[in-house]
């Protein structure tokens, strides 16, 4: 049996079936190229569903981590640690925000955005006790806890888990019209994703994300934008947000903030919505931990320093053009924006996934994000070089689906 056989059928008799994993086990990865257990090379074209932004095992961030490791782990946040302070700095002065509020996953970053929009709605607002609510979008991902899925309108994704946490509203995306009538006197926020991931990477119309926090000041609602995938520079922006100019009182930040290699997440708001939490209210024991705190910090620095927003809009306004140049009648369409980007295929016999398992077989990882998109998420350091190599391998799978 090849040792590849041999992971899978270990992974499998000791996992929880939660996972549909192509069939190919990863052992090592450098910049946007991955290589298996058996030394066959990959390109990276899944980024890890926007981890590994700054590609597999950046010599900055392996720096950082390994001083830090070697210095100090964890003390939890019943004392201080002299690293959280300047990755908070840092991070509130990329994005703009306020204050920020250290976790691990997006989806623990998701939960703490929820529960400061209520507690501002009922402590500023002046909501009545129990009664605030928080708008999202259908077809939306947030995350997959019990309360996150709560928001979601994914039959798939509730199935099997209710009872479901109530005060929520799903409106159609992209639809500010749906959102103006949607607002009531109890609304306390607004949460949406400036791209939606999992629906198909699927954007919205020009100005949508500007009236919608136009909107939201208007009438005292919190404009929240969950940024975990579609921030810091994956969309061409450190966030997304500012393709449309709006400015968010709430943002959710996660995977890239790791720098592929640990789970860091934040949510960052302004002043007021920061400050109705208080000292027991919130937080998680590896929540801002020295090593998060360090790697952190320095994927932040290495975003800025290498200009990766730029390459970002620059190297996937090529991919964009060289998908659309091989198209002919096998893509229906090619969206995104910077380096995330949904390939719609034509035909109605599901065929996304067959050309994710072809493109694996020819050295290329990505996956389908419904059955008809493949997603592709390369590192936004990638090289033009590989860029091309995908291209041209695309084109020859293309053409045999």
């Amino acid at each position: 049996m090849r040792r590849a056989d041999q992971c899978i059928a270990q992974e499998k008799r000791w996992s929880a079936d939660n996972y549909a994993s192509l069939p190919v086990v990863l052992s090592r990865g450098l910049g946007a190229e991955a290589w298996d257990i058996e030394g066959k090379r990959y390109l990276d074209f899944m980024g890890a569903y926007s981890a590994a932004n700054l590609g597999h095992c950046h010599p900055r961030i392996v720096r950082a981590l390994t001083e830090q490791a070697c210095t100090l782990g964890v003390v939890s946040r019943a004392f201080h640690n002299d690293k959280l302070g300047a990755f908070l700095q840092k991070a509130c002065e990329t994005t703009g925000m306020d204050r920020a509020l250290p976790m691990n996953s997006g989806a623990e970053a998701v939960e703490t955005a929820l529960k400061a929009a209520r507690k501002w709605a009922y402590e500023v607002k002046g909501v009545p006790d129990g009664k605030a609510e928080i708008i999202c979008c259908a077809r939306n991902f947030h995350g997959r806890t019990t309360g996150v899925i709560s928001m979601s309108s994914s039959d798939r994704a509730r199935a099997g888990y209710g009872p479901y946490l109530g005060g929520f509203r799903n409106i159609p995306f992209g639809d500010a019209d749906a959102l103006a009538a949607a607002i009531g006197p109890h609304t306390a926020a607004f949460l949406v994703e400036p791209i939606q991931g999992e629906a198909g990477i699927i954007v919205p119309p020009p100005g949508y994300l500007r009236a919608c926090a136009d909107l939201c000041r208007r009438h005292n609602v919190l404009f929240i934008a969950d940024e975990i995938q579609t921030g810091l520079g994956r969309a061409g922006h450190v966030l997304a947000c500012q393709e449309d100019d709006a400015r968010p009182d709430g943002v959710v930040l996660g995977k890239a903030l790791g720098g592929g290699m640990v789970p860091v997440s934040l949510f960052l708001a302004r002043r007021d919505v920061m400050d109705v939490f208080r000292p027991g209210d919130h937080g998680s024991t590896f929540g801002g931990y020295p090593l998060a705190a360090a790697v952190g910090h320095e994927a932040l620095c290495v975003m800025e320093d290498e200009q990766l927003c730029q390459r970002s809009r620059e190297t996937g306004g090529a991919l964009k053009a060289g998908l659309q140049a091989v198209a002919g009648d096998a893509l229906r369409d090619v969206r995104g924006r910077g380096l995330m980007i949904g390939v719609e295929l034509a035909g109605a016999d599901a065929p996304a996934g067959r050309l994710a398992h072809a493109l694996l077989e020819r050295g290329v990882l990505c996956k389908n994000v419904d059955e008809h998109t493949i997603r592709l998420a390369p590192p936004l350091n990638i090289p033009p070089a590989l860029v091309e190599e995908f291209l041209h391998v695309f084109a020859h799978e293309l053409t045999r689906l």
